[in-house]
């Protein structure tokens, strides 16, 4: 017997690991089982491996068959024509990483004209070519910006091939109930089973649909479970509400105030507060109201303002956050939450019957203005009220283009939000010929595109007086290509006298000029292409 003896419950190793190991380390190192060693040897190993693989394949017991896997569902959308299918592979093999991302020069970035062409191939209704389907999915899952455009062109198939690949599985997750078909919404029984054992995605799908449809029965069926749902599924199905949201959501909302989560409270309370005529709409109002008033002893009317001293339990209840951020006053933060909260329409019956105009004009005491202004302007945003956009944004040409209350871009831009379309686009041309390109570039991304043409000469106009300044060209960059972008095609053919190497400044950058001729021309070339991409699609929706 062996000294050592291997412990009982030391399985023996089998020969066919044996044989792996031997062939791992070579034969010179390890002889292979019953063979012996020498210059032979590795014969025999290879000899003996085919032997037992032969042995272990006939030993192995007969598996049920994989299933079947089922065919891709159908797509009966038009075919996308071919010069528009040609188009797009042009597009996807520009993505990064494939070689052509990231150039300059006088090429045109297609990878950034490849949301543009989503969005007008699913305007006119084109289902997505098969064999394009991975490349598409592959852009989505690089860019999230991509995805509820593919995932609409690519259509069920999206979903039938995301469950191959889990690279692609971001597709389940954005697809309506994970591309599961919901019932329909007229049979009761089938809608409240998967509403009781559904998953989450396919609940939320379904509360969506029911809601666009019913809001009361969407309302009616969220309440049958809203007690035992988890605190982040509440914040979930409770946003879903902001669709169709009315009066009769009132009750439903008021009872969400008591709620245990605090994000749930706060939901409820900013919902509550877009129904001008809710209960807590004047609450806040009333507090409101006592915190602000005219003062008519001096010369002019001024607004004073008394900040709340206590934000109480009741207060909280209405999504008043008690407690103040890092380098904020506790009685500004409260005071900001009331006047955000309270319908527009307080301060007209409480400020002497004035228009927004009127009122934003008036003077505040006391260095409140900023703080009042800026609650004002998130309330239009909020309540979106395009009366009191107006005022708080005041004239384009104004000194510092911020009007009374607009106080940074980025309020600027919320309150363009609230406005029509052919009117941003207005005050936004009226910004930058008064004031140039250096701060439009956040107001630009709000304009509708393809530009209206006065913002699109205003934007043009305003890159040509920088060339010819000698500015810094690589600072307007980002406008250049918002213009590739969002410029009217039609556009085009103005730009033509742009095209050439103007004759540079002594103080400007050096090869400013040739910079400028460069992005002009690719500026043009980028138009033309979109044109192109356009006429071929509307060539195949016509045919």
């Amino acid at each position: 017997m062996s000294s050592n003896p291997a412990p009982v419950d030391a399985p023996a190793q089998s020969a066919w690991e044996e044989l792996v190991t031997a062939a791992l380390l070579g034969t010179e190192r390890r002889t292979p089982p019953g063979g012996a060693p020498g210059r032979d040897a590795p014969v025999a190993l290879l000899d003996t491996a085919a032997t037992e693989t032969v042995r272990r394949r006939a030993g192995l017991r007969p598996a049920r068959a994989a299933e079947r896997l089922r065919p891709a569902p159908e797509d009966r959308r038009p075919a996308l024509p071919a010069p528009a299918a040609r188009r797009l592979a042009m597009l996807l093999a520009d993505r990064p990483g494939t070689g052509g991302g990231g150039r300059r020069g006088t090429t045109p970035d297609l990878m950034e004209l490849l949301p543009q062409w989503l969005a007008a191939a699913n305007d006119r209704g084109f289902a997505a070519p098969s064999p394009m389907l991975p490349a598409l999915l592959d852009a989505a899952r690089g860019r999230t910006d991509l995805r509820p455009a593919v995932l609409a062109f690519a259509g069920p198939r999206a979903v039938w091939l995301a469950r191959m690949n889990p690279d692609w599985r971001f597709a389940l997750r954005a697809a309506p109930g994970g591309g599961t078909a919901l019932p329909d919404l007229d049979d009761t029984d089938e809608v409240r089973r998967l509403w009781q054992q559904g998953l989450f995605a396919e609940r939320v799908a379904l509360l969506a649909a029911l809601r666009a449809r019913e809001p009361a029965a969407a309302r009616e069926l969220l309440a049958t479970t809203w007690p035992t749902e988890r605190a982040e599924d509440r914040l979930m199905f409770l946003d879903s509400l902001r669709s169709e949201l009315g009066a009769q959501d009132e009750p439903f909302l008021e009872q969400a105030l008591s709620d245990r989560s605090r994000n749930v409270r706060a939901t409820a309370a900013e919902l509550l507060s877009a129904l001008p005529d809710s209960a807590l709409a004047a609450r806040m109002a009333a507090r409101a109201e006592a915190c602000v008033a005219i003062d008519r002893t001096g010369d002019t009317p001024t607004i004073v303002v008394e900040a709340p001293h206590e934000c109480g339990t009741a207060m909280e209840r209405d999504g008043v956050v008690a407690k103040a951020p890092a380098g904020r006053g506790e009685r500004s933060w409260w005071l900001g939450q009331l006047v955000e909260a309270a319908p527009l329409g307080t301060w007209t019956l409480r400020l002497g019957g004035r228009t927004p105009q009127e009122i934003v004009a008036l003077p505040v005491a006391d260095d409140w203005q900023g703080e009042l202004h800026a609650a004002w302007c998130r309330a239009a945003v909020r309540q979106r009220n395009a009366g009191w956009a107006r005022a708080l944004l005041g004239s384009p040409s104004a000194p510092e283009a911020g009007g009374p209350g607009a106080v940074s871009l980025a309020e600027r831009a919320k309150l363009l939000g609230t406005l029509g379309a052919a009117e941003r686009a207005d005050w936004v041309a009226g910004f930058i010929s008064a004031h140039g390109l250096s701060e439009a570039f956040q107001l630009l991304g709000v304009c509708a595109v393809p530009w209206a043409a006065p913002l699109g000469r205003a934007v043009v106009d305003a890159l040509n007086i920088a060339r010819d300044a000698g500015s810094y060209p690589w600072s307007f960059s980002g406008v250049m290509g918002l213009a590739e972008r969002c410029l009217d095609p039609s556009e085009a053919s103005r730009l033509d006298a742009l095209l050439a190497v103007p004759d540079e400044p002594e103080d400007a950058s050096p090869g400013a000029g040739g910079y400028w001729a460069e992005a002009f021309q690719r500026l043009v070339t980028t138009l033309r292409l979109r044109a192109a991409m356009t006429g071929e699609l509307d060539a195949g929706k016509a045919g």
